[in-house]
């Protein structure tokens, strides 16, 4: 079991996906936190910075541009992937039991998000931690066009892959001494990441009360 956890933490830190299990490891863990139900737990934003500032100093063992076209068609599958799991069990995902890698929340949460923005909580969602993992799988349970899922779909993975990435690289060229620091990066992304889904709940919480009042 305490083999299982520790796994489990290497599984979760950014630099130990990338020095361990190297440039195709991070395309799966891409792939599983942008559409698998069980990836939302990965992490995605400070993983992709990561991989940028390391790549800026030669820790992976690909270009830059190789890296982002590559993140970018993993993202890209991912959600596709999710958004195919959601066509499939469609409502049913709704009544599912919670377990360690699943909880119904959290599809509520990403249905809110999707209902509240449209088509453009597939991009804005990729900035979202949860939602990121959620919002393609409800785009499948409400059986959004392909068409307009796939355009919404690319321009949220450029963006997301794009945003994270190349600021990892360009800041870690500028700043070589960034390299570091890797603990206080990645604890001030979770910080700004994590930031947002608290500030959703506060207010969902504040609203629910009004109501009951």
């Amino acid at each position: 079991m305490e083999s299982f956890w520790e796994y489990l933490q290497n599984l979760t830190d950014a630099q130990s996906i990338i020095s361990r299990g190297g440039f195709y490891l991070l395309l799966i863990v891409v792939f599983a936190e942008t559409g698998l139900f069980f990836g939302f737990f990965l992490p995605g934003d400070y993983l992709l910075f990561m991989a940028g500032l390391l790549c800026s100093a030669g820790k992976v063992d690909v270009t830059i541009s190789t890296l982002v076209f590559s993140l970018i068609g993993a993202g890209v599958l991912g959600n596709f992937a999710g958004y195919w799991f959601g066509y499939r069990t469609g409502p049913v995902l709704f009544n599912r039991n919670d377990s360690l890698f699943f909880k119904k929340r959290y599809v509520t949460l990403a249905s809110e998000f999707y209902n509240k923005y449209g088509g453009m909580a597939l991009i804005l969602g990729r900035f979202f931690p949860i939602v990121r993992t959620f919002a393609p799988i409800f785009a499948g349970v409400v059986k959004v066009g392909i068409k307009r899922f796939s355009l919404y779909n690319f321009i949220g993975s450029v963006t997301w892959v794009c945003t994270f990435t190349l600021s990892g690289f360009f800041l870690g060229k500028k700043f070589p001494q960034l390299k570091d620091y890797l603990q206080y990066i990645v604890l001030g992304l979770i910080v700004v990441t994590t930031i947002p889904l608290i500030v959703a709940y506060v207010r969902k919480k504040i609203i629910e009360s009004k109501e009951k009042n």
